[in-house]
Order: structure tokens, then sequence, then C-alpha cells
């Protein structure tokens, strides 16, 4: 079993746009040294060309849209997924429809320092969307506490390695 989840790394935030939040949680990144200085650079441009926004209406209409953002290996020193509870819905651009936007109201920040994963990683986080009870889900995605967050996440999101 592997552990994608940290307390220390579960965050809620408030901000308005994308590159509030970005840099918000980038800094804290920056401080636990998990990320590089040009972690922040990237993943704006990243984000730009390559959008991570998901509609999630295909899977259940109930459920909230999210975001999957990362960047290349070369810019984080951990590999770990990031929760980030937004307070605010902030549009993101579609990741299968680039031209149309979502309304995200979590995002999923992938950190991975081993870039051959990535694929994987975005699937693990697609199980367990498909794989948790979808009432349960939602409430989930309406949690405001990072302590409760990462709570369900431990309890919830089953990722086995091989070896």
């Amino acid at each position: 079993m592997k552990n994608f989840f940290f307390k220390d790394t579960t965050y809620v935030s408030d901000k308005l746009t994308q590159s509030e939040v970005f840099e918000e949680v980038y800094l804290d990144l920056l401080n636990k040294q998990l990320v590089t200085e040009a972690f922040l650079e990237n993943l704006l441009e990243r984000e730009e060309n390559y959008p991570t926004g998901l509609d999630l209406s295909p899977v259940s209409e109930i459920l909230p849209d999210i975001a999957i953002p990362h960047t290349e290996s070369e810019f984080v020193r951990t590999t770990r997924i990031i929760p980030i509870k937004l307070k605010n819905e902030i549009p993101f651009h579609n990741m299968i429809s680039p031209s149309d936007q979502v309304s995200a109201h979590f995002l999923f920040m992938i950190l991975n320092q081993n870039g051959e994963a990535q694929a994987g990683m975005l699937a693990d986080i697609m199980d367990f969307i498909n794989s948790v009870d979808q009432e349960v889900l939602c409430n989930f995605f309406k949690l405001e506490s990072p302590e409760a967050i990462y709570q369900f996440l431990e309890e919830h999101f089953n990722v086995e390695v091989s070896a």
C-alpha cells in the first residue's frame, strides 16, 4: 500500500483564481522543500497549455467538477497527491475539451518525482472517484477541514503498489 496523502499537505483555500491557489500552495510546498523554485511558473505554464479541469458529470450528475494540476517531475522533490478543497469555484479549462471550462470545487495536485508514474497517479485518482459511493464522495467534496479531508482519503483511497 502506497501513501500519496499527508496531513501537512492537505489544504483548504479561499482564493479566487487558479494562480492565487497555486501560489498559496506553492509557497507552503517550497517552504517544506517539496518543490523547486521554478515549480509555480511551470505549473501555471503547463495548466495554460495542457488544461487539467475534469467534468465529473459523466461519472455522476451530483459530483462537482475537479482539476488535477501537475507539472514535470524536474520541478518536484517528492511523490504525493496534494488535495485542495476550494471554498470558491474556480474555472479551469477542460482536460478533454480545452476550449470548454469547468468550475472546479476540488483539486488533486500531483507531485510526481518519477515522471513515468504520472498516468498511473491520474488513473488512481479516477479509480478513487469511480469506486467510492457517489453520495459518500459528494459529502467528501463538501468537507472543509484539512484533517477531515485527509482522514477520508486515508480511509477510502486504496492504491496497491506492485513490487
